[in-house]
């Protein structure tokens, strides 16, 4: 990986267009030659960025990213190069998840009708370029849905959701994407965010998807 702190401006030519204008920033260059562009806020979400497979040419004054199948471009015009290293980070063991929240994905894969009538499994751990989904599937209309699935489910979940979710749009092959965020429980706070970023919140009964019935009476 090789991380760039740089005075710059960033313009982004492709479908639409967009400018960042001249300020300092963190510019991260990936192994899978995927670029991204980081503001000191925001959390971990880029201000922009160009999934693999790009090409990086690097000129004086001005670096531009190109994306192999698009063509679509990053140019980033160069005032002044603070900090420029890189390091080898070998290969990510992956995210190991616990017991509860992997048996979570299992069962709901399992009973992916849950979620509604008609719905089909595309599959399990859906890798993206940021990431595994944690499910693909499609709804009766045979739309792709996102599922992000949590034991408990705050903020932090929206937004890694949602940053699968603009990345897969991006993708023709996959677009229109929407998302599902589901737990056994929601936080206030994360159901609010998601329902105004159009994220349907799901609470998943884990003793039912288990096919457990329970008795809360006492006689």
């Amino acid at each position: 990986m090789r991380l760039v702190i740089a005075r710059c401006s960033v313009d982004y030519l492709g479908k639409l267009t967009a400018h960042l204008p001249m300020a300092p920033r963190l510019i991260l260059i990936k192994a899978d030659t995927s670029v991204s562009i980081h503001a000191d806020d925001r959390a971990f979400k880029p201000l922009n960025w160009m999934n693999p497979p790009c090409k990086l040419r690097e000129e004086e004054g001005t670096w531009t990213v190109t994306h192999g199948k698009t063509g679509e471009k990053l140019v980033l015009t160069m005032e002044e190069i603070i900090h420029d290293s890189s390091h080898e980070l070998g290969v990510d063991p992956g995210l190991i998840k616990d017991g509860v929240e992997a048996h979570l994905q299992e069962l709901l894969a399992e009973h992916i009708t849950t979620l509604g009538a008609g719905w089909t499994l595309v599959r399990r751990e859906y890798m993206t370029a940021i990431g595994p989904v944690d499910i693909l599937c499609r709804d009766h209309a045979g739309a792709n849905v996102a599922v992000e699935l949590k034991r408990r489910a705050g903020i932090d979940a929206v937004e890694q959701l949602t940053r699968y979710l603009e990345l897969m749009n991006r993708d023709p092959l996959l677009a229109p994407v929407t998302g599902i965020l589901a737990a056994q429980a929601i936080a206030p706070q994360a159901k609010t965010l998601a329902e105004d970023r159009g994220i349907r919140c799901v609470t998943l009964d884990y003793d039912a998807l288990r096919g457990i019935e329970r008795n809360d009476t006492l006689f």
